[in-house]
């Protein structure tokens, strides 16, 4: 007998071909490659396809290959194809799959089983009811005990994908971290370039006025005349630039103090952003959360993109002080990336008395009505494989469930899309 067929205890063997129907696994595959793999398959142990879903672009690395199991032996094989870096990401997923599958095979291996027997039974004496029966309540016991271990597997494997999701959200929050602490980081360095510069230019400076003094304190213990101490003094002055010194100190001092107080303004920001030093809830200005992330953000968006703010006096919100900052860098940055070449974004707040609303709109080709129910499930993503991990709406989603909110998307006014966060007074 060949590995891809089975045996039943009444009736012929059945193929796993016979036993698993289109409808059962094709919409599993295709949630494969909405999840990012380029190629997803069920195959038998002698390598011939059973069940496929391919993507445009090709099928690319075999990136996980998990049997499905009957009764302790291999019945077929679920492959997941992609780009090497998507392996982390989907090998959570194909543990997920071979449950599914495995719990739809058994059901059916159950279902042919319990039809077979029946028809049998008819058909059968008195004798074979008999022993027929003893079988039957041996066989219930036994699938009543792989029911049970299947309960367990599920249980697990579904605590596994959790922790692999709540893994990958973090992943996504540290990669956003990254890259604001990348635009920080240049922010800062520009100052401190020219502060570094200036100061070497005053350590220069410094030299001079030191030897200048050193001039006067050996000159004056020579006891010279006064003209001729003037005369030579006049001289070493103008020898040390004495004159273009004084009239740039001043300058560097003051470029000097001006850089030192835009870094300690950008310090002050981020750590306003992170809330580094506050511990479980605290009060937070929304409005004034959005103008942090803005400032942070200004090394993308300077030069680059149009923001428009339209921003009412908002109640303070009483949360986790890291939340709302979480959300708008999100959002703001996945405008950034949809809105094409001349970005607009529009920020808006208001409130009603009841409810505190949040609007980040953009002027990019919006979201098809289609997708607007799959855009916060992790991994979706409508970027090309590999270009986005489709975890940073799933992280905006999360954050505004612990404020206790909603976020919802819509066409913006003139195109673009509408992303809302509306989020109960309450809260305050």
């Amino acid at each position: 007998m060949s590995a891809d067929t089975l045996h039943f205890v009444v009736g012929e063997e059945k193929k796993v071909r016979e036993l698993l129907l289109d409808a059962d696994v094709l919409p599993l595959l295709k949630g494969a490659l909405a999840a990012g793999a380029s190629c997803a398959r069920v195959t038998g142990d002698d390598g011939e396809e059973l069940w496929g879903a391919c993507s445009s672009a090709g099928r690319g690395e075999l990136l996980r290959s998990l049997p499905l199991m009957l009764e302790g032996e291999p019945v077929a094989h679920l492959e997941l194809f992609g780009a090497p870096e998507m392996r982390e990401r989907l090998e959570p997923l194909a543990s997920l799959l071979i449950v599914a599958l495995d719990t739809v095979l058994r059901n059916s291996l159950k279902r042919v089983l319990t039809t077979e027997i029946h028809t049998s039974v008819v058909n059968s004496s008195h004798e074979e009811l008999v022993a027929m029966n003893a079988e039957l309540a041996r066989s219930e016991a036994r699938y009543r005990e792989l029911a049970e271990n299947l309960e367990l597997r599920v249980k697990e494997r579904t605590a596994e994908l959790r922790r692999a999701q709540a893994h990958l959200l973090q992943q996504e929050k540290m990669a956003a971290v990254g890259q604001l602490a990348a635009g920080v980081a240049h922010e800062i360095n520009n100052p401190l370039g020219f502060i570094t510069s200036n100061l070497h230019t005053l350590q220069k400076y410094v030299a001079r006025f030191c030897a200048m003094l050193q001039f006067y304190r050996e000159h004056l213990e020579l006891e010279q005349p006064r003209e001729r101490l003037v005369t030579e003094a006049e001289t070493k002055w103008r020898e040390l630039k004495l004159p273009h010194v004084m009239a740039d100190v001043g300058d560097l001092m003051a470029q000097s103090l001006a850089g030192a107080e835009r870094v300690s303004r950008i310090v002050a920001d981020l750590k306003g952003f992170s809330h580094v030093d506050e511990s479980g809830e605290s009060v937070v200005d929304l409005n004034q959360e959005l103008e942090r992330t803005l400032t942070l953000l200004s090394h993308q968006l300077a030069g680059r993109a149009e923001i428009v703010k339209e921003l009412q006096p908002l109640p303070e919100v009483k949360c986790q002080g890291q939340l709302p900052g979480q959300i708008f860098l999100n959002l703001i940055q996945n405008a950034l990336t949809h809105a094409g070449a001349s970005p607009r974004i529009t920020l808006s707040s208001c409130f009603d008395g009841e409810r505190i609303r949040i609007s980040i709109a953009d002027n990019g080709p919006g979201i098809p009505a289609a997708l607007r129910g799959q855009i916060f499930d992790p991994f979706f993503t409508t970027l090309p494989v590999g270009s986005g991990t489709g975890m940073g709406l799933a992280v905006v989603w999360e954050a505004v469930l612990k404020l206790q909110g909603t976020v919802a998307v819509a066409d913006a006014p003139g195109g673009g899309a509408d992303f809302i966060i509306t989020i109960p007074a309450g809260r305050n």
